[in-house]
């Protein structure tokens, strides 16, 4: 995808959001995509991140103001867009191939689990293969290491074709060398689609994401180049230790 094309994908105005007699989680959120970044959600524990993906994915709804993907409600825009959750709500030993997993992701309104056409199998195929695992569809999910694990969860995501790829913490638990491979599968994607992920590995992916969002409440957007320690002590609330993962 050419990162030029500016065209807004996700466009959040005067947002707001509290839960059921709760603080405000998010206050005055605004906030634009433009088609082709690859853009990072940070902030503090509790500051928000998961809130406003999951706002941006529709699965809440603001309390005040409007989020738009592609240019529709998010509701409407999910077919458009992949989405891969923080937490899978997956037991690994449950006995599923890594296929059958992939396949979730074709699961819509009024569809069954198992009730797949050739295409599904197909689209299945082809997402494996998108993530390196074409040769892996007949395994057993629980006998996948972590990083494999990883990437079916990524090719369910992948499975719908989307234009846009939301990710909540995508390399947690995973090991260095991992999570190394995991950020390039991303980059490489990122020729097509437009990703935005929620991570705690500031020092990490600011070699990979070209806008960081900072999330605490509040929002901010800065180029990666542009987030210095300083911008990083105000959102965090103190210091924060960065690593260098490319050190010896």
């Amino acid at each position: 995808m050419n990162p030029d094309n500016r065209t807004p994908v996700i466009d959040v105005e005067n947002l707001s959001f509290r839960f059921d007699g709760g603080p405000r989680v998010l206050e005055d959120v605004n906030l634009e995509i433009s088609a082709g970044d690859f853009a990072s959600v940070i902030g503090p524990n509790g500051g928000g991140k998961t809130t406003l993906v999951k706002l941006i994915v529709g699965l809440l709804v603001p309390t005040a103001g409007r989020v738009r993907v592609f240019g529709l409600p998010p509701a409407k825009a999910r077919p458009r867009v992949g989405y891969m959750p923080q937490h899978a709500m997956m037991d690994p030993r449950f006995p599923v191939r890594a296929t059958d997993v992939v396949l979730m992701g074709r699961l819509g309104t009024g569809r069954r689990f198992g009730n797949y056409t050739r295409d599904d199998q197909q689209a299945a195929a082809a997402a494996l293969a998108e993530v390196g695992l074409e040769d892996h569809g007949s395994r057993p999910f629980s006998d996948l290491s972590g990083g494999q694990r990883q990437r079916v969860l990524l090719a369910r995501a992948l499975v719908i074709k989307p234009e846009l790829l939301l990710l909540d913490e995508p390399a947690a638990g995973l090991d260095q060398k991992v999570e190394q491979d995991f950020f390039e599968l991303l980059q490489e994607l990122n020729r097509q689609l437009t990703i935005v992920l929620v991570t705690h590995d500031l020092g990490f992916v600011s070699g990979f994401v070209r806008t960081v969002i900072c999330v605490h409440r509040h929002v901010d957007i800065h180029p990666t180049s542009a987030l210095d320690g300083r911008a990083i002590s105000e959102i965090y609330g103190g210091d924060v230790r960065m690593v260098r993962h490319d050190h010896r």
